[in-house]
């Protein structure tokens, strides 16, 4: 990979994780622990981006790798939760849902959108294209 592809890469991902940092923040995405944790991974990111850019040696880039698992790990973690909020919420509405309609009605949801942690999963899958064959971390053997 190109030393320019691989920033166009990190600046992909430093933008992306300050825009989800920011919207977090200004939603209010901060009353309990759960909701700490992308605002967290996301600040874990920025730190960890410069890292690599300063210091690329193997040590700070495998850091850099499991900081963008977390950040996929998250992902999923959050749409599952979204998702069982919002679940929550439809059979409290009408108890008679179940199926395709509950989890249809659920999916769709506008608040909290259950999709909208897929984000933190593009954004580490991005973090880990940013390694691949990445000279820091040289050949194995």
């Amino acid at each position: 990979m190109s030393d320019t592809a691989r920033r166009i890469l990190m600046a992909i991902l430093l933008l992306g994780v300050a825009g989800i940092i920011a919207e977090l923040l200004l939603l209010g995405h901060i009353e309990d622990v759960y909701q700490w944790i992308p605002v967290a991974l996301g600040v874990a990111t920025i730190v960890m981006c410069a890292a690599v850019v300063i210091t690329p040696s193997v040590g700070s880039l495998r850091l850099f790798q499991g900081v963008m698992l977390l950040m996929i790990l998250s992902g999923f973690a959050g749409v599952w939760l979204h998702f069982e909020v919002n679940m929550e919420f439809q059979l409290e509405m009408d108890p008679a849902l179940t199926g395709m309609n509950l989890f249809r009605k659920s999916i769709l949801a506008k608040t909290p959108p259950a999709l909208a942690p897929g984000a933190m999963m593009q954004l580490g899958l991005i973090g880990l294209a940013y390694t691949y064959k990445h000279p820091g971390i040289g050949e194995r053997s």
